[in-house]
């Protein structure tokens, strides 16, 4: 919805300001409604079209998305944990790509596991909000439980499945859930084994989400520690998909991920 504001906004020639002047608003507020930083009122929504001239049925269709946008989606019950528009992102998305060097995918992640990294990787300490970011996650998991989940594709190295993160129980125990999720029509599993050298995903990890509408453009989500970055460009979004075509093909096969993801968690 914000990305259809703003494309009507730019057909009209009208900058920020002059909207906001026309419609007694300030400029911050009708930056945030375009950036996804606040949620509109359906009656923002039809301001905003009435003054871009936009007539049903396309009208009708952009309100009764406002209603919808307003909704409390899961996520809302842990703002305390999530920060950003990933997760609501993700939940809507029919095809989520990730590859990362260092961890395994939170979607992925079993409950200690996601309890030792949360631990170290968040230096927090305070065991009741530990397992309030686990419970959170765990909630993101469900969405894997759905009748028509979203298609998962990761790519991770083999140093992510050998670091003992959580110990060797916690670890093992991880592995074999690797091995379970890999059996799963919807999700596809590759390692990039060790004796690869030097390959595409070398930059750092990211995310490609994907959606069932054509007129929703692919996302793609840098994670860091000073802040996360959304790329929507075609040029930037395509960029990261030739990368994630090409650590895929440097991985080892489904098949052969399985196997060794099998035979790791057996040592």
């Amino acid at each position: 919805m914000a990305r259809e504001l703003r494309r009507l906004r730019e057909l009209q020639g009208l900058t920020l300001q002059e909207v906001a002047d026309r419609l007694g608003w300030s400029r911050a507020r009708v930056s945030r409604i375009e950036t996804t930083q606040i949620r509109p009122h359906h009656g923002d929504v039809a301001d905003l079209l009435d003054l871009y001239g936009v007539s049903s049925p396309e009208r009708d269709a952009l309100i009764a998305l406002a209603r919808q946008v307003r909704q409390r989606g899961w996520w809302t019950a842990y703002q305390d944990v999530f920060s950003g528009s990933y997760v609501a992102l993700e939940d809507e998305a029919s095809e989520i790509r990730a590859w990362d060097a260092q961890l395994i995918h939170g979607l992925l992640q079993t409950e200690d596991y996601a309890r030792a990294v949360i631990r170290a990787g968040r230096m927090i300490a305070d065991d009741t909000e530990i397992n309030r970011r686990v419970a959170a996650r765990r909630a993101r998991q469900a969405m894997l439980d759905r009748p028509q989940p979203p298609r998962l594709h990761v790519i991770v190295d083999q140093a992510a499945l050998q670091r003992q993160i959580g110990g060797r129980d916690v670890m093992r125990e991880q592995l074999r859930t690797l091995v379970d999720h890999a059996a799963q029509s919807a999700i596809t599993i590759q390692v990039v084994p060790y004796d690869m050298g030097e390959h595409a995903g070398l930059d750092g990890r990211f995310t490609i989400l994907s959606y069932p509408d054509p007129a929703d453009p692919d996302i793609a989500y840098v994670e860091g520690t000073m802040g996360d970055i959304y790329l929507e460009s075609a040029e930037d979004v395509a960029k990261h998909q030739l990368r994630f075509d090409q650590v895929g093909a440097a991985a080892l096969s489904p098949e052969e991920s399985a196997a060794l993801i099998g035979k790791l968690a057996r040592e």
